[in-house]
Order: C-alpha cells, then structure tokens, then sequence
C-alpha cells in the first residue's frame, strides 16, 4: 500500500512526532510505502510530493515545527481543486492519505472522504478546540510556554507597580487563557466564550493593587468586550475566510490605563507558543495518535479521526470533529474567576 502523508494548517509542536510513528510503524510492521506532500493541501493540489521513509523520520521526535511543511492552502476555494487532488493521488498510486491538522485542514479531508478517497485524520491544533477528543496535541506546549511567560511577569510586574497583560492565541475558544491563566496565577482571564465587563476588569485590577500586588492579566486573542467588536489587524481574511486577529492586548492596556492611572503594559506571545520543542506529553500524544492512526489504515478505516477519551485512543467519523468547535463551558470559567481581583 502506498501511503500519503500531509500537515495543514498553522504549525504545532509534535507533528513530527505523528509522522515519525506512522511512518515507522507503517513500514517496518507493514511494508508500506509513503509519500510526503508537502505544505498541506497545497502539496496533493500541485503534486508536490518529499521522500518519508525511516531515515528521513529519524531524529524528529523532539523538533517543533513539521518536516513536511505547512499552509493554510483551501482546494475547496479552488475551481476544481478536489477533483485535481484526486487526480494528482491516482496518478502518484495514492491508496490511502493521513491528513494530520485542525479544523480547516480536516474539513477538507471530509470533503474528499465524500468523494469517495481513503482518508484517515489526525487532529492538530494548539487550541484545544477540535470537538471529539479531549486533547489535541500542541496544546500542553502552548500553555507550558505561556504559564512560564506568566511566572516571568509577575516578577517585573511586582517590581514596576505596574499592569502587565498577557495575550495569548485564542480564536474562538479560551482554553489557552483558561489553563494558562490558572496555571501562572493571573488576576483575571478574558477568553472569547465570555465577552468582559471593563467596570469588572478595572475592579479586579483596582483590588489587586489595593492588596499591594500588581495584576496580571491574561486575554485571549479572540476575547472581546460587551457590546463591541473583535480587534483585527486589518479586514482581509485567509484561504479559509478567517480575519486577522491582532491588538486586544493593547486595546486593554491603554483602556484600562486610562481609567486607573496606574502604567500597563502588553507582551503578546503569538507565534512563540508554537514553536520549540513539544513537551513531553504532547510527544507521547502525538506519538499515539500516529500509531494508531497507521491501524486505521491497515483496518481500512476510512472517514475516521483518531482522538482521545480519557486516556484511550479511539476513531470518530470526520465530521464529527469539525461539525462544531469545542469551546469553554462556562462553568469551567466560573471556577478560574474564584482567583479574579
């Protein structure tokens, strides 16, 4: 069986370590042949295709990043683009396709599954917010790496009497914020399922001071205020038709300076919680998800998405992992805010 294998969507620590285990387990247990398509769907669209075997998986279980290479390429948005793909994977003798990625990226990958094509999914994103499993690998990387930023803010934020606001990734979904924000001891998290009060935000920063600490405050990207609307970069959108978010960190500052008088200042982590080496729990995850994933295929699972429950690893239909994001509960929220203020 010749095999293809492709990463879309925005990178995350341990999708090398998903190749790595299908590769190696395809191979040596099964005598499959891979193929690597190269920057997500734009690979399988243009036929653009790398060597994957075991010698070019060795070593990558501890790298950031994907060997394959990434894009947020949409072949949907392209006149013909399912049916080119699936013209390249006849004629490059593609029995089967692993499509490891997020919602966008998997979406796709259902589409091509009603086409009739053998698809097995691998879910990916940082956010935690791919319905159907309960982890994603990258997401324990991104909050270790912004709880570390949260430790190393209080110190400065001690030292100045001053606001530090920490913004983190976080489109539609706060899980990021949440975890991290608990995990580094902020005084208040703001995430996009709960549109903030600024008369609330400005009682917790004012309460925190009068208890001579200085607040840290940690936002989600995607956060807004009641009433108003998401701050973006600018109005143009991506292949798949998201804005680009940007600037709620430094909309908070100079709002909440101006109502309190006391400095605050914005560090925002963007890509730097993407990158590095994946932690040792997403390594493991990651790893899981690529064996079992290669058992989909040898099952001839089509159509599945392999994901965890619990601390199993099971297959779910595609469309069940991109019908509807997987947001924070609300009482989830209800049990950070017990530390706001």
């Amino acid at each position: 069986m010749r095999v293809g294998v492709l990463t879309g969507g925005g990178d995350c620590p341990g999708l090398n370590a998903v190749i790595r285990a299908s590769v190696r387990r395809g191979i040596s247990d099964y005598g499959y042949e891979f193929v690597g398509f190269r920057d997500g769907w734009r690979g399988p669209l243009e036929g653009v295709t790398m060597p994957l075997d075991i010698a070019a998986v060795r070593g990558i279980l501890p790298r950031g990043g994907t060997i394959l290479g990434s894009s947020r390429t949409n072949p949907i948005k392209v006149e013909g683009g399912i049916e080119r793909i699936e013209r390249n994977l006849k004629d490059l003798g593609i029995d089967a396709l692993i499509a490891i990625g997020g919602e966008d990226t998997l979406g796709v990958a259902t589409k091509l599954t009603e086409h009739g094509f053998h698809v097995v999914g691998v879910p990916k994103t940082i956010d935690n917010d791919l319905s159907a499993t309960d982890y994603t690998f990258g997401f324990d990387t991104a909050v270790t790496i912004a709880t570390e930023a949260i430790d190393r803010l209080h110190t400065t934020a001690e030292s100045h009497h001053r606001i530090l606001i920490c913004e983190v990734m976080g489109r539609h979904a706060g899980w990021i914020a949440l975890h991290a924000g608990m995990a580094g001891g902020a005084n208040g998290i703001l995430i996009p399922e709960v549109p903030f009060d600024m008369d609330e935000v400005v009682g917790w920063v004012e309460s925190r001071f009068k208890a001579s600490y200085a607040p840290i405050i940690c936002v989600s990207e995607g956060a807004l205020p009641a009433g108003g609307n998401l701050v973006t970069k600018d109005q143009t959108l991506d292949a798949f038709g998201h804005v680009k978010l940007s600037g709620i960190g430094e909309w908070l500052a100079t709002e909440i300076e101006a109502r309190t008088g006391y400095e605050a200042r914005t560090t925002v982590l963007g890509h730097i919680q993407r990158g590095g080496t994946p932690t040792p729990f997403d390594r493991v995850l990651a790893t899981r998800f690529g064996l079992n994933a290669i058992e989909a295929v040898k099952d001839g699972d089509w159509g599945k998405m392999v994901a965890l429950s619990g601390t199993d690893i099971v297959r779910v239909p595609l469309e069940a992992a991109t019908g509807v994001l997987k947001t924070v509960p609300i009482e989830r929220y209800v049990e950070a805010s017990a530390f706001f203020g």
